[in-house]
């Protein structure tokens, strides 16, 4: 695989990472300790078995998959923003 391949997938999964980190913050607010849990462990799994592919495939991989992960960071951030 390429390095733009697995940018894109760090990305890919950060965005989908933030935004479970945004639902489950909600759902503890909103109640719903359990399923703010569960949405807790099927992220942190996923992310993990991510990197722990890329890491397979040698360091750089696995650098570049999680700046992809830290890239998507500030745009899930910036998509979610409340005014306060």
């Amino acid at each position: 695989m390429s390095a733009a391949l697995y940018l894109a997938a760090g990305f890919c999964a950060g965005l989908g990472y933030f935004h479970a980190v945004w639902r489950s913050a909600l759902a503890f607010t909103q109640g719903g300790a359990a399923a703010a849990v569960w949405l807790g462990l099927a992220r942190l799994v996923l992310l993990g078995g991510l990197l722990a592919l890329a890491g397979r495939h040698g360091a750089l991989a696995l650098l570049l998959t999680a700046l992809g992960v830290l890239a998507a960071r500030p745009l899930v951030l910036r998509r979610h923003r409340v005014a306060g």
